[in-house]
């Protein structure tokens, strides 16, 4: 059972006959060892989401469908929460852009950058906001990611939103 974003995506007998690789093919490639680029090409997306016929919404990659016999990568009860899943996902496959390094300085606890460089300091030893900070800037970094969570707002708070940004660009 897979459990972990970095695990080797498992192949259905239904997929594959959607696929334009023979099934030999993937069969050889099922195989080989992944690259390190495997995790993150597994959530990278472009994602759909669709209804799933007993209610709720799955969410699968592009060029998967429930109907062919896909597997989604995950079933939401809210639509809202299948559009922030398909935005986040891309970042869990991504090396952190953010670390907390575990010594504390006189101004906290350094968090560091993708390059090492120190991006700022926290009071408390929060590996959460860490990871918080990975996935707020791929979302910036993904016009994509960016709509999706945009989606998931609705209305009312794109509405209130788009407000608030008028009045601090003007």
């Amino acid at each position: 059972m897979r459990s972990q974003i970095d695990s080797t995506p498992s192949h259905s007998h239904a997929s594959n006959a959607f696929n334009a690789f023979s099934t030999e093919f993937l069969r050889r490639l099922d195989e080989m060892d992944e690259p390190p680029s495997a995790a993150e090409a597994d959530v990278a997306g472009p994602w759909k989401i669709e209804i799933c016929p007993d209610g709720g919404y799955a969410l699968l990659r592009q060029g998967e469908s429930l109907a062919r016999g896909d597997r989604p990568a995950g079933t939401f009860e809210r639509r809202e929460t299948a559009f922030l899943a398909a935005a986040i996902l891309p970042s869990r496959g991504r090396d952190p852009l953010y670390r907390l390094r575990g010594e504390e300085t006189p101004r906290g606890f350094a968090l560091e950058g993708a390059r090492g460089e120190t991006a700022g300091h926290l009071e408390y030893y929060d590996p959460d906001a860490a990871a918080a900070l990975h996935v707020a800037e791929s979302l910036l970094r993904s016009p994509e990611a960016l709509a999706r969570l945009l989606e998931a707002a609705g209305r009312v708070a794109l509405l209130r939103a788009g407000k608030i940004v008028f009045e601090r660009v003007e």
